[in-house]
């Protein structure tokens, strides 16, 4: 017997920033029309890793750290589902730090909502990656500049939980730019934790706005780089749909084949009983 859950209330503090990413995505899947019972939110460890719980879609808690591996299989698995892997700093640029990489370069379609509070909240206030350069000399680890250095990486954004207008916008091409085959869509978003970091007003007057510039072309790579860099050097950080390469074939994520044509490992016919003698061949090369 199939249960159906309802959506949990959010256990987030009150002015929590994580509130901002979930009212964005809510919104955005509302808009353009995506059933909740064909989209999966995938969610990391961290206060952000309860957000699978709220929306009323189908929800994975993964592992610390592997929450896009299992996206990954998940996206390569089924290509018509609208696949959102979500977590914190913590969890995607510490443990998780590995795979990210890899995500950028394998650049399968699925969104990815990294909530950026510059600490780790749920264990209340340690440092992150991202927290600003301290005693032990580390400088703020940014993942938006690492993204842009992966040649794969087709989608790089960045938004501020209390610009929700533009959050919006960021959302809906995120998922835009992975439903339709085009690749990893990657959205880093400044969620302030009141409690432990509340960086509401000092993230504000640090923020430099690209939408907002009329010749900023995300499309050029070197020239967004360039961009991030020079505000990085002036203690701001670039917001925004920063980089976005519209190049990809569309419809490859209903498709169930690469880009070269090749069935997705995933979708690949695995009966053994249909491969029988290949898989004899195998194990005979193993005989002793």
């Amino acid at each position: 017997m199939t249960a159906t859950y309802p959506p949990a209330e959010p256990i987030w503090c009150a002015g929590c920033g994580h509130f901002g990413v979930q009212a964005s995505l809510d919104r955005a899947l509302d808009t353009l029309g995506i059933p909740r019972h064909e989209t999966i939110i995938l969610a990391g460890i961290g206060c952000s890793g309860t957000i699978q719980n709220n929306l009323g879609t189908y929800g994975y808690h993964a592992l610390h750290g592997r929450v896009l591996p299992s996206a990954t299989g998940v996206a390569l698995a089924d290509p018509s589902l609208t696949v959102v892997a979500a977590g914190g700093d913590g969890d995607g640029y510490a443990i998780g730090m590995g795979h990210l990489v890899h995500a950028f370069r394998r650049n399968v379609p699925f969104t990815y909502l990294v909530m950026n509070n510059a600490i780790y909240g749920l264990t209340k206030g340690q440092r992150s990656p991202t927290s600003p350069r301290g005693e032990d000399g580390a400088a703020p680890f940014d993942a938006v500049s690492m993204g842009l250095s992966v040649t794969g990486t087709t989608f790089v954004a960045r938004g501020f939980t209390r610009r929700s207008a533009q959050l919006d916008r960021l959302t809906l091409a995120a998922l835009e730019h992975a439903r339709s085959g085009r690749g990893f869509a990657f959205l880093e978003v400044l969620s302030p934790c009141v409690n432990y970091n509340d960086t509401y007003p000092e993230w504000e007057a640090a923020l430099h706005d690209v939408d907002a510039e009329a010749d900023y072309n995300p499309s050029d790579r070197a020239s967004a780089f360039r961009v991030v860099a020079e505000q990085a050097a002036q203690g701001r950080m670039a917001v925004g749909l920063i980089y976005r390469d519209d190049s990809g074939g569309s419809g490859q994520a209903t498709a169930g084949v690469m880009a070269d044509g090749r069935a997705r490992p995933a979708a690949a016919d695995l009966d053994p009983t249909r491969h029988a003698p290949v898989l004899q061949k195998l194990l005979d090369r193993y005989r002793v």
